[in-house]
């Protein structure tokens, strides 16, 4: 399976570059935004291609997507602002989907925030246009494409090393989730189907990734 991953330079996604390499069925190609970012992807044996999801058009997105099975979205503009967050989190998100669509792949995989929803969205905090960006991305891969899509919510991201045990499920209290257990997931969700057009949270927990997968109802 070859996977296009939008924004592979980013923490959850570096960790899924370690785990791809080490899977046999999976090859990565690396979409990046900087020259100097090529040498850490190039050390692991993975594919790159330079392009940036706000200059660049969906015919060039569409392009680098050729005979490519999914598409991992995990790119974000990480609080740089809120063009920034518009741009990449929202309308670079609907570009990738549009990009995917035109390349004629049909699995796609969004990385997104813990909670979407108009709840979530009228809270006011730090991180709100952030939330309404990633809903509204959430929500047009869902209503707007006739993509095979999964979306993961995962948690508080933390930099500690993973465990392999996590829960997953709509509805959980907000706890905190190594980077490197979605990443972990997100290599799960691509070995199964059952999560095509499904959304769930992640969060540490108590059950192997694979198993907590594959058990998704």
């Amino acid at each position: 399976m070859k996977v296009l991953v939008v924004g592979a330079n980013g923490k959850v996604a570096r960790h899924f570059a370690d785990f791809a390499k080490e899977d046999s069925a999976i090859e990565e190609i690396a979409m990046i935004r900087k020259a100097e970012q090529v040498s850490f992807f190039e050390e692991r044996g993975i594919e790159t291609v330079l392009l940036d999801l706000v200059k660049n058009s969906v015919d060039e997105l569409a392009d680098a997507m050729k005979n490519v099975d999914a598409v991992i979205f995990s790119a974000g503009a990480g609080g740089s602002g809120l063009d920034k967050t518009i741009l990449i989190d929202l309308d670079g998100a609907i570009k990738a989907m549009t990009a995917a669509e035109q390349a004629g792949v049909k699995r796609f995989v969004m990385v997104s925030t813990f909670r979407t929803g108009r709840e979530a969205m009228s809270q006011e905090q730090d991180l709100q246009i952030y939330t309404i960006a990633k809903n509204y991305a959430d929500e047009w891969l869902k209503n707007r494409t006739d993509l095979d899509w999964t979306i993961v919510h995962p948690g508080i991201l933390v930099d500690e090393p993973g465990t392999n045990q996590i829960k997953v499920g709509m509805g959980q209290d907000i706890n905190e989730v190594p980077r490197q257990d979605i990443a972990k997931t997100l290599i799960s969700v691509l070995h199964n189907d059952n999560t095509i057009k499904q959304e769930f949270e992640v969060l540490s927990g108590n059950t192997a990734v694979e198993e907590a997968v594959r058990n998704l109802k």
